[in-house]
């Protein structure tokens, strides 16, 4: 059954049940990859305002792409008080906002007032907008409390400290673990060396605080990785909402590999031909 079917609810109630959900950012401002992701057999796609350079116009037109795929969308936006990215990004069909870079409960607070409609937020309420254009006015407003997904990002030192009480939030349905910035703000690529931080001992304790306290909130647990080799292992802790990378990491990924082949026949060939030096591969 497409994403785009469930409703949000339901879609969070799978995810809280422990049914994988496997997604990935979008940071190429385009509505063309967009669209042809949301066919690839993912189940979500997140566009990436707060990295990606799109604008709101392009965010339009790549939500619109997604949801033609049949894939659930969301937005990064630019932080908790962001209400313009929020608003937009939700008015223009997203199915949910993860927001970055949450240092405390009161932060936590705020991004989900300005995610949800009144009584429980503060949201403006305005028609016609595309995402009321499948059920009507009442039927989006009055649904979206339930429906809408709120994601705020673990990334800081700071967000650790307070796990307690900014999961403990009403609305917030999942925590989003970014482990390279959440690394950074831990001193941990000063301590390790490269890729050491990602099996230390204090990202791991770090982890294992989010965990339990999502567990006792019934939070949702989603995660960053850049690739696969790792998503049985977070699989395993109960992580269920889970990106393995970003377009333009893909089409890298990809272009690498096709590169390694050509450098490969050539040699077999008796041909010298080696790649441009780039730090990209």
């Amino acid at each position: 059954m497409p994403e785009a079917t469930l409703s949000g609810a339901e879609f969070k109630k799978q995810l809280r049940a422990g049914a994988p959900k496997m997604g990935l950012f979008l940071n190429s401002h385009s509505p063309t990859v967009a669209e042809q992701l949301a066919f690839s057999g993912y189940d979500w796609l997140l566009v990436d305002s707060q990295h990606g350079p799109m604008n709101y116009e392009k965010l339009s037109a790549m939500l619109a792409g997604i949801s033609n795929g049949g894939a659930k969308s969301l937005v990064r936006v630019g932080g908790y008080d962001d209400r313009p990215g929020i608003q937009q990004s939700l008015d223009m069909g997203a199915d949910g906002i993860l927001v970055p870079y949450i240092n405390t409960a009161e932060e936590a607070r705020q991004a989900v007032s300005c995610a949800k409609y009144p009584t429980a937020g503060t949201r403006s309420v305005y028609f016609p907008q595309r995402s009321m254009n499948k059920d009507g006015l009442l039927g989006y407003a009055g649904n979206f409390n339930n429906n809408g997904i709120v994601a705020l990002q673990v990334e800081t030192a700071s967000c650790i400290q307070n796990i307690a009480e900014i999961a403990a939030v009403p609305g917030v349905d999942i925590l989003f673990l970014g482990q390279n910035d959440l690394c950074m703000s831990m001193g941990l690529y000063e301590k390790y060396k490269f890729p050491d931080m990602y099996t230390s001992p204090e990202l791991d304790a770090a982890t294992k605080s989010l965990i339990e306290h999502a567990r006792k909130n019934n939070v949702i647990l989603g995660l960053f990785l850049f690739g696969t080799s790792r998503v049985g292992e977070f699989l395993d802790k109960g992580f269920t909402f889970i990106s393995i990378g970003n377009d333009l990491h893909h089409i890298l990924t990809q272009a690498g590999a096709y590169v390694n082949d050509m450098e490969k026949i050539a040699a077999d060939k008796g041909k010298s031909w080696k790649r441009r030096p780039t730090a990209l591969f």
